[in-house]
């Protein structure tokens, strides 16, 4: 589990970067953007993040696997 501060910090900079790149370097980096956009849809509704799964993993940020129940 993560807390969701850094989840979101992660995606509002991801899509920041993703729009810079699409600006500044070619328009198919927006589709990245359009990726992360889908991803934080999603894990509203089913409460699965691949992100989240992959920080637990690798136990970054203080991010700890989710157990199974």
């Amino acid at each position: 589990m993560c807390n969701d501060k850094i989840i979101r910090r992660i995606a509002g900079l991801f899509v920041m970067l993703s729009v810079a790149l699409g600006y500044f370097v070619h328009p198919g980096f927006l589709f990245f953007t359009a990726f992360v956009g889908f991803n934080l849809f999603q894990s509203s509704l089913t409460n699965f993040c691949p992100l989240e799964l992959m920080l637990g993993k690798a136990g970054m940020f203080g991010c700890t696997p989710k157990r199974s129940s």
